[in-house]
């Protein structure tokens, strides 16, 4: 009879001893955060100097930080948006529950979290800035859908038409996933201020500032892979400012005519690689602006658009370094442009060491373009000062292009000559008839260092003596 009192109360202690500890771990994560990484959407300096302080900081707009307890998130490190109060069903706006799981992971201190759009979900987010420093690495997981609201008229008045989601100061993010960002762009594409693709294209006044889909600002040790993203009211993609970008398989579409939509931009910023993806929109497949060196761009898929473009450069008298560019194993079709080096009159600075080689050419307009009279209206005046264009090599580039414009055209500064262009293997046909055109040159220097087809006569040899290296403005 002894016997049956005591192991009752054995199992009883055993029982304590289980629930204790459970119990002290789940009042340990009641801890209100004082520090939110998320931001309404303030303006950006659209071009920032490369790691420095920006002109205009997103403001530090105090909103109230959740409450984390294990129920949000689980022993893998993951944060789902559903759990964070998250609809999902393409109408309830969840800008709040997103800003909760990036606040919750970024301030984790787990090695690598991962923030959760799980498929089968559709959630609308507002324009937000997410702010770091994090702690340790951090996934943003898309495998279901994020869009915008529909349009200007279902836009916020106080948030920034300039930009949609924008990852600012972040060390070490990957975006990825198997899902879809739809930039629900046809709304601002259809604004009287665009250009209508009519027989005399005409615009209207009136506000016109669209959102860039994806901007990355002042960030590094960024990965964007095997990902969707379609018809972004600008551009689809916006690296400013940033260092050590890896694009690996990505998928981005818009129509051809709509404007402005540039997949990949990049401005000051370097040790760049896009690899393997696919591009089809209405402008440049990749865009190259000012301050950018150290970029490889392989095995893509370009058009139709504008093909892939170094510029425009020297925009408003403004001086711009870009060099070490590597473009090489790509096919380009069905396009304005192959690939283009474009600047404005009156810029300074350089872009030097550029390779082309291994481009296949599919009905391109100019599949090979050299513009330093870049001018978007027809009253651009003459200026002596350019941004000076040397060492560029053209290697292995063969396709067909559009018998509209000459298959090369290098039309440089009279006072700043292109110099050092290299040409090597270039074949190029007619995409109908028999008609050859003929390259045009203008101010252009280099060699030929096997026969090209069309035969490129008109490159002058040597360097021009017009100039002296004082009047170079080297980067």
């Amino acid at each position: 009879m002894r016997h049956s009192y005591v192991l009752p109360l054995v199992f009883s202690l055993y029982f304590l001893t289980l629930t204790l500890p459970s119990k002290a771990r789940h009042n340990h994560y009641h801890t209100k955060h004082n520090h939110p990484h998320y931001h309404k959407s303030p303006e950006i300096s659209p071009s920032p100097a490369p790691l420095s302080t920006p002109s205009s900081a997103p403001n530090e707009a105090p909103s109230p930080s959740p409450i984390i307890n294990d129920n949000l998130h689980n022993a893998s490190n993951f944060f789902d948006l559903p759990t964070f109060g998250a609809i999902g069903d393409g109408i309830a706006d969840d800008t709040e529950a997103f800003k909760m799981a990036w606040d919750a992971a970024c301030q984790s201190e787990s090695t690598i979290k991962t923030i959760l759009v799980p498929r089968g979900f559709s959630f609308i987010i507002q324009s937000t800035i997410f702010t770091g420093p994090c702690k340790g690495g951090l996934v943003l997981k898309v495998d279901g859908t994020l869009m915008p609201p529909d349009g200007p008229d279902s836009w916020p008045k106080n948030n920034s038409r300039r930009q949609w989601l924008v990852f600012y100061r972040i060390n070490g993010m990957s975006l990825e996933g198997s899902g879809l960002i739809d930039g629900r762009g046809e709304k601002w594409w259809d604004l009287p201020c665009k250009p209508h693709k009519g027989t005399n294209g005409t615009t209207s006044p009136g506000p016109c500032d669209s959102p860039v889909a994806i901007r990355f600002f002042m960030s590094s040790n960024l990965t964007v892979q095997e990902l969707r993203i379609k018809n972004s009211p600008q551009f689809h993609f916006r690296f400013d400012g940033c260092e050590s970008v890896h694009v690996e398989s990505i998928f981005i579409t818009a129509p051809a005519l709509s404007p402005n939509t540039d997949g990949i931009h990049i401005e000051n910023t370097n040790d760049v690689k896009i690899y393997n993806s696919v591009i089809s929109n209405g402008d440049d497949c990749v865009s190259i602006g000012a301050g950018c060196h150290d970029v490889d761009i392989k095995n893509m898929t370009c058009g139709p658009g504008h093909g892939i473009s170094i510029g425009s450069l020297g925009n408003h008298n403004s001086r711009a370094c870009v060099s070490n560019i590597t473009v090489r194993d790509s096919v380009i079709k069905v396009s304005d442009n192959g690939v283009r080096i474009k600047t404005w009159q009156g810029g300074s600075g350089s872009v030097s060491s550029v390779t082309f080689s291994n481009i296949q050419m599919e009905s391109v307009r100019n599949p090979i373009i050299i513009d330093q009279f870049y001018c978007l209206t027809k009253d651009c005046t003459n200026q002596t000062s350019a941004v000076f264009v040397t060492d560029i090599l053209y290697t292995n580039i063969k396709g067909t292009y559009d018998v509209r414009h000459p298959p090369m055209h290098f039309a440089c500064s009279d006072s700043i000559p292109c110099t050092n262009l290299t040409l090597s293997n270039i074949e190029l046909l007619p995409a109908q008839g028999d008609i050859m055109l003929d390259p045009f040159c203008w101010s252009a220097y280099g060699n030929s260092q096997t026969l090209t087809i069309p035969p490129i006569s008109c490159l002058q040899e040597g360097l021009p003596q017009s100039i002296s290296p004082i009047d170079i403005d080297h980067c």
